[in-house]
């Protein structure tokens, strides 16, 4: 089915034949994982899970840039926003997520100096303008905004704005698919990968994975038809049993990606072992400021020590971004966990699963 203008990506009559085709195709039970918060925010907005044949299972990966955030990187914020003549900027999401003790919300409220910026030229102009105070962009996300970030350290950089740092909690996608297939008891038989991120690191960035595990994959955009047919591709592969690596996003994304946006990140960051929250410390997984730019490394410049972290008690968060289990699963989850008093960060995030599922899914 050939689509070629945007509003035909919500055409319900469109969508209505996708579903058909799907239906008549689909014979056995299979498990897709989606790896994007939007993915996952768009699935339930449109009640795609709802018009599905009973033999297809969506589960909600570690797409939220928020959630796979190490609670051990959390507390660190919280430690940073207490030190003396420090400026914490950062996104909204972040602000509530619980730390082991505290959180940036609760810190602003006990008189630290913590702003909500929307981008990072936003914490630049806040540095240019505080030359008395260090300001710490707290980074965290995926490769989508990796680059933006990198682009206002190389900008304080040329207009000699000394005081404006980052502290780099990135995380990359292609990693954590080798972790999920390497995690006992997670049952995936296709990836809907990421628009946003495959925008910036292209087809050829999931070549190795697909090749050593052969599992279908498959890029695709936002929109229901989008999601649909990606959904279709990836029943037909497993039904046929044909895997291929596709891309169903090709108004955005391309084999080679944003080479601007990848070399400008790759001049900035180098890759490090990172933790992720529910899947532990994966190789290679992570962003680290080169020492080239240690003088704008939140990390190298302040002696950060966090001790007695823990993740919250009784929280699911970990095994709902593996697919190990559903938020319905985790006993806090409309108990003691809600989007108005969140025990975990699955439901802070506007991208969060538990979120997601709490706003649209009737129980």
């Amino acid at each position: 089915m050939s689509i070629k203008y945007m509003d035909e990506y919500r055409d319900s009559e469109i969508s209505r034949k996708l579903v058909e085709k799907i239906g008549n195709l689909s014979r056995n039970a299979i498990r897709l994982m989606e790896v994007c918060g939007t993915h996952t925010v768009a699935i339930f907005r449109s009640g795609i899970r709802s018009v599905l044949p009973e033999t297809i299972t969506l589960l909600s990966g570690p797409g939220c840039p928020v959630c796979v955030t190490d609670q051990k990187e959390i507390d660190a914020f919280i430690e940073l926003a207490r030190t003396k003549d420090v400026i914490i900027t950062t996104f909204g999401d972040l602000m509530r997520v619980p730390g082991t003790f505290s959180s940036l919300q609760q810190e602003r409220a006990d008189g630290r100096d913590i702003r909500v910026v929307y981008s990072t030229f936003d914490a630049l102009e806040v540095a240019k303008k505080n030359p008395e105070k260090k300001v710490v962009f707290l980074g965290i996300g995926f490769e989508t905004t990796a680059p933006t970030i990198a682009a206002a350290i190389l900008a304080a950089v040329q207009r000699e704005i000394e005081n404006f740092l980052v502290i780099s909690a990135h995380k990359l996608v292609p990693p954590a698919l080798e972790a999920l297939v390497a995690t006992a008891n997670v049952a995936i038989d296709g990836f809907i990968l990421p628009g946003h991120v495959s925008v910036i690191i292209g087809l050829k960035a999931y070549q190795p994975f697909f090749e050593k595990h052969r599992i279908p994959s498959v890029v695709t955009g936002f929109e229901p038809t989008d999601i649909l047919q990606a959904i279709l591709i990836l029943v037909e592969q497993v039904e046929k049993k044909y895997p291929r690596l596709e891309n169903a996003y090709q108004r955005a994304v391309t084999f080679d990606g944003n080479a601007k946006a990848w070399n400008m990140m790759q001049e900035v960051f180098e890759t490090v072992d990172a933790g992720w929250r529910g899947l532990g410390v994966i190789p290679q997984s992570g962003l680290k400021i080169r020492e080239r730019f240690r003088a704008h490394d939140a990390a190298r410049v302040f002696d950060i020590q966090v001790h007695g972290t823990q993740d919250p008690r009784g929280c699911a968060c970990g095994e709902i971004l593996t697919g190990l289990k559903t938020p319905p699963e985790c006993p806090l989850y409309k108990t003691r966990c809600s989007p108005t008093d969140p025990v975990g960060p699955c439901m802070v995030s506007s991208e969060g699963t538990c979120a997601a599922y709490y706003r649209y899914h009737a129980d």
